[in-house]
C-alpha cells in the first residue's frame, strides 16, 4: 500500500469517530487529517477504515496518552501500541501534549500541568529521548492550556519550551488557541507569547473552541476552558494571523472533540482558516521585500 507522505498545505482537521466512515466514504476535498490514536487502537473497525483512508489523505497522529511529563516514567507498552498503529498509516507528524495525565498506572482524563524548572527540563529531556526512539521519528510537543502556575517555577513557560528546544532539537506543536486561552486565564500578552518562541521549531498549529466559565475564585472573572465544543472565537482568527506572518504558513488543524457538529461545520472552520492564513501571508509577503 503507497500512503500519502506529502506535507500538508492548508488547514486540515481533527478527524474523530463520528466522522470517520463518512470521511472513508466521501473522501472530501480536505487536505489532510489527524487522528488521535487512542481513540482508534481500541476499536478494530476504525482502524480497518483509517487504513483505507491512510494512502489517500496526509495524516497526523496526535497522541493524548503518552504522558512525557509523569515522574514514574512512560508506558513502554502504549508506546509500542501507537508504534505499531504509526508504521501502519506512516503519518507526516506525530505529536503530544507538555503535561502530565498518568500517575502509578492510572490514566487520568486531563493533560496537567507542570512546573517550569530544571528538575522538570531533566525529565522531560529524558522521556522525549525514550519516545522519540520508541516512536523511530521526531514528536511534536504542543503548548498546554494553562489555568493555574507553580510557585515554584523558575521560568516562564515560553521560556520553558525555547530551552526544551534547545537541549532536544524537538520541534514544538503552536496550538494557537491554547496561547490565547491562557493568556487571558494566567494574565499574559499571547502576542508577546508567540514572539518568544522558536520560530524556527514551529512545526505545526492547533485552533479550537474554547468556553467561558465563572471563575469560583475570582467573582465575576471567567475562565476560558480548553473544551473543543464550539468554533474558533473571533480573537483567536486575529492571533493565528499574526502566527501565521510570525512562523510562516504551517499544517493547520481545526480541532472538535465534544458537541462535535456536521462534518460541513469543521469543513467551514477549515476553510476559514485558509482564507485568515493567505490573508496574513499576503501581509508578510511586501514586509518581508522591504527588510
Amino acid at each position: 500500500m503507497r500512503l500519502n507522505r506529502r506535507m500538508p498545505d492548508g488547514a486540515g482537521v481533527g478527524l474523530r469517530l463520528p466522522h470517520l466512515a463518512e470521511v472513508v466514504a466521501t473522501r472530501p476535498s480536505i487536505p489532510w487529517f489527524e487522528i488521535h490514536p487512542e481513540n482508534v487502537l481500541a476499536n478494530p473497525h476504525a482502524t480497518e477504515l483509517l487504513l483505507e483512508l491512510a494512502p489517500h489523505y496526509p495524516l497526523s497522529v496526535h497522541t493524548v496518552g503518552i504522558s512525557i511529563g509523569s515522574v514514574g516514567g512512560i508506558d513502554r507498552a502504549h508506546v509500542k501500541r501507537v508504534r505499531a498503529l504509526v508504521d501502519a498509516v506512516d503519518p507526516v507528524l506525530v505529536s503530544g501534549h507538555l503535561a502530565w495525565s498518568t500517575h502509578e498506572g492510572a490514566y487520568l482524563n486531563d493533560l496537567l500541568p507542570l512546573p517550569y524548572d530544571e528538575e522538570t527540563l531533566q525529565l522531560l529531556t529524558r522521556h522525549l529521548e525514550e519516545v522519540q526512539e520508541g516512536l523511530g521519528r521526531p514528536y511534536l510537543v504542543e503548548n498546554p492550556s494553562s489555568y493555574l502556575g507553580f510557585g515554584s517555577s523558575t521560568m516562564t513557560e515560553v521560556q520553558f519550551l525555547g530551552e526544551l528546544v534547545r537541549r532536544t532539537g524537538c520541534q514544538l506543536l503552536c496550538d494557537v488557541s491554547n496561547v490565547f486561552l491562557s493568556g487571558h486565564n494566567m494574565g499574559y500578552d499571547p502576542y508577546r507569547y508567540l514572539d518568544g518562541l522558536p520560530a524556527g521549531a514551529i512545526a505545526e498549529l492547533h485552533l479550537g473552541g474554547f468556553t467561558p466559565e465563572a471563575d469560583e475564585a475570582t467573582p465575576g472573572a471567567d475562565l476560558l476552558v480548553d473544551t473543543h465544543a464550539t468554533v474558533v472565537a473571533e480573537p483567536v482568527w486575529d492571533l493565528y494571523a499574526y502566527a501565521v506572518r510570525r512562523f510562516g504558513p504551517k499544517p493547520t488543524i481545526i480541532e472538535w472533540d465534544n458537541d462535535i457538529p456536521p462534518f460541513a461545520t469543521l469543513r467551514g472552520q477549515a476553510a476559514r482558516a485558509d482564507q485568515v492564513a493567505a490573508g496574513a501571508a499576503a501581509t508578510e509577503r511586501p514586509r518581508a521585500a522591504a527588510r
